[in-house]
């Protein structure tokens, strides 16, 4: 299926007007640990009402009577969305289920908001763009860290015209020591990938998000398995992986050529020997630069080399903050019409440059990114 070149954040819908009273009725689908982040925000949220969740495991089912109070609970998303009717769905499954269960959601009527990455493939971005677009609701891409400040903060600069053309960005999501010891985050089948898909999507998606959203074209990669599926005697914060269901990579290492000439590296790790664990990109235009952590801007002033940093910038990148704000951007899309940041297309994008990294890593060599 080819790509959409009508994003689905230009859907008008019935509930596309200003808040008076009737509230938006969400499932959760996926009641696992990242779910309860959801549940915190959209608890504050008194637009929105927690109508039902769904998960296999009855333990998470327990927790989502015991500690929220849902009533609602089903091991089948599908005799979920036919017998609770949510308006819309935020998903917090594993990455392997996220399009059946947003395809099946919006078919169902419902708008629906997934957490990364969006997919496994690109192909099933494309069927999730689809079945929204044929529904006319909102689809979103839980990618909070376009909305923390420090990339807010690029951003305005981007548009302001500090940076020029765009020539090179450098992401770096490297972890010295830290393979999840919990979740199936080990598990390829279920997960798609290790670190490039886990934790490298989020500096990827904030880099991209701040170079203007380019077209990727092509890719060069490699990944590296070589501690994972061994037993360690080694210290780490998070000891005790299942080695032996350990499927994906230690370490990838990527390149991405967009439509505009401009090259995007990327390095991710869950183990890497290096000295400390290092979470940031670096951008290079041809009128200045930045990096995102501290956030800081380069260029020329007065004939001199120019450093600027902010002299006051928002707290509000933690954890629970991020995902407060991007949920609320999806609810404020629905019900107000506002812009939705993180569309769709928008996922798709990002999982194409993961996947060409990945199908460039069993190739050997470049592959095109159509």
């Amino acid at each position: 299926m080819a790509e959409k070149s009508v994003s689905t954040d230009s859907f008008a819908s019935a509930e596309q007007k200003e808040y008076k009273g009737q509230k938006l009725r969400v499932a959760i689908i996926g009641c696992g640990g990242i779910s309860e982040v959801h549940i915190r925000s959209f608890q504050k949220m008194p637009e929105v009402e927690l109508v039902g969740g769904v998960d296999i495991k009855p333990e998470r089912l327990k927790v989502m009577k015991e500690k929220y109070g849902f009533t609602k609970l089903y091991a089948d998303w599908k005799k979920m969305l036919k017998e609770v009717k949510p308006d819309a769905v935020s998903v917090c499954t594993p990455n392997g289920v996220h399009a059946p269960a947003i395809i099946d959601a919006c078919n169902a009527g419902c708008h629906a908001i997934t957490e990364k990455p969006m997919a496994m493939s690109p192909k099933e971005c494309e069927r999730m763009i689809a079945a929204a677009a044929k529904a006319k609701k909102k689809l979103a891409v839980g990618f909070q860290y376009r909305y923390h400040p420090n990339t807010q903060f690029l951003t305005r600069a981007r548009d302001e015209g500090a940076f020029g053309k765009v020539m090179f960005v450098k992401c770096l999501a490297l972890r010295r020591r830290g393979i999840p010891n919990w979740g199936v985050f080990g598990q390829k089948k279920l997960q798609g990938g290790g670190p490039m898909i886990d934790i490298g999507v989020h500096v990827i998606e904030m880099a991209h998000y701040t170079m203007g959203r380019p077209k990727p074209v092509s890719a060069s990669g490699n990944t590296w398995t070589f501690m994972g599926n061994k037993p360690s005697s080694v210290t780490s914060m998070w000891p005790g992986w299942d080695y032996k269901k350990y499927t994906v990579e230690d370490m990838a290492i990527g390149q991405i050529r967009f439509d505009n000439g401009a090259i995007l590296q990327i390095e991710a790790s869950f183990v890497a020997h290096i000295e400390k664990d290092v979470w940031t990109f670096q951008l290079m235009g041809e009128k200045g630069g930045c990096q995102w952590d501290p956030p800081m801007i380069f260029g020329d002033e007065a004939g001199t080399m120019i450093n600027s940093t902010p002299g006051w910038i928002s707290d509000k990148g933690d954890f629970e903050s991020l995902f407060a704000v991007k949920l609320q951007n999806w609810v404020d899309a629905i019900l107000k019409g506002t812009k939705l940041e993180s569309p769709g297309e928008d996922g798709l994008a990002v999982q194409k440059i993961l996947d060409g990294v990945y199908r460039s890593s069993e190739a050997g060599k470049e592959v095109t990114i159509g």
